[in-house]
This record gives structure tokens, C-alpha cells and sequence, in this order.
């Protein structure tokens, strides 16, 4: 049975947005509650969940395209991955019965952790039950850069004044296309003045 992946009901005043991001491809296999694809609007980013197990089916509507409030977006082939999902929580059940499985962890914090690199096991979770949240993963990468400020507060940073106002002219310039909401305040901006 295939589900039809529907973009959220927009807030007041905002009438369409773009696909800023898809974080599953079509083929792949989902969860219930993971995320989907972001959707940016001029106020908001908007994050799409899977409502079911499945597949990802089929994409209608690619990053950087503009939906509509309650466009179908994308199909999910419900039960594709419910045969795998009983095979996956027998062992999960066992490794938490070990003290220390696969730790719980929010879609946002395995998101981040996915993105630096992190090793969730080795993330402390301060959440509910020890769910590891958006919160903690970036407390967990803090601690590295903390001894490089404390470096820099030397003596050698009053003597070395000079190269950095050097260095900033240096700086290489790069555009980059605005956002939604960027656009909107340039708009609001202009017709202001």
C-alpha cells in the first residue's frame, strides 16, 4: 500500500515554500517519525516525518522546487521495511539488556552527529531516560575547542594585532543565494525606504 508524503499545513500568510532538503532518497528505507525532507518557507523551516514504516517510493518534487501547503511531495511503500524492523529490535532488545546498547537518541541529535562526525555511543544523553538530545552532542564537541580559546587569550595575541588586520584583506569573498527569508526581509526592506 503506497502513503502520500503531503506537505504541512503552512502558517497564516505564508501561501507556498521550497524543498530545501531531502534526507532520504527514493528506495531507501524509512521509520516512523524520521525525517524526510525540510521545507523552507519565508517564516520557517518546516521538517516532514514519515508517517509509517516503509520505502521511499518516489520523490515528486525535487530540492528547490516550490510546494504548496498540502502538495504530495513524495510516496512511501507502507510495510517494506516492517520485515526488517522485527529482526532489528531482537537484537536491540538484547544490547539494551547489556546496560549499554545502541543509545536513544532525538532525529535532531543523530542528524548533527551524522554531519560532525560524532560517535553517539560516546555522547552522555541529559534527556528523558538518557536521550541523547541536540543539546548534548554539541556540549559533547565543545570541550575540544574550549583549550584552543583559552590558547589564544597568550600574550602573543596582543603582539600578532598587526597580521590579522593584514590577513582580513586577504579574505576571500563568496555569494551565496538568499533564503527565503532573506528575500522577504529585502523585500520589506525596500519597500520601506
Amino acid at each position: 500500500m503506497s502513503i502520500e508524503i503531503k506537505a504541512p499545513t503552512f502558517p497564516e500568510s505564508v501561501q507556498e515554500g521550497n524543498i530545501a532538503t531531502w534526507h532520504k532518497q527514493p528506495g531507501e528505507s524509512v521509520m516512523r517519525d524520521e525525517l524526510l525532507v525540510d521545507i523552507e518557507t519565508d517564516k520557517v523551516v518546516l521538517e516532514v516525518v514519515a508517517p509509517a514504516d516503509g520505502t521511499l517510493e518516489e520523490v515528486l518534487k525535487a530540492e528547490g522546487e516550490i510546494v504548496l501547503s498540502n502538495e504530495i511531495i513524495a510516496r512511501i511503500a507502507e510495510g517494506a521495511a516492517k520485515a526488517a524492523s522485527p529482526v532489528a529490535a531482537t537484537p536491540a532488545a538484547t544490547n539494551s539488556d547489556d546496560d549499554q546498547g545502541e543509545k536513544v537518541a532525538s532525529p535532531a541529535a543523530r542528524k548533527l552527529a551524522d554531519e560532525r562526525g560524532i560517535d553517539l555511543q560516546q555522547v552522555t544523553g541529559t534527556g528523558k531516560g538518557g536521550r541523547i538530545s541536540k543539546e548534548d552532542v554539541v556540549a559533547w564537541q565543545q570541550p575540544p575547542a574550549a583549550p584552543v580559546a583559552k590558547a589564544v587569550p597568550a600574550p602573543a595575541v596582543q603582539t600578532s594585532v598587526a597580521p590579522i588586520v593584514s590577513a582580513v584583506g586577504d579574505r576571500v569573498e563568496k555569494r551565496v543565494p538568499m533564503t527565503r527569508m532573506r528575500v522577504r526581509i529585502a523585500e520589506r526592506l525596500l519597500q520601506v525606504t
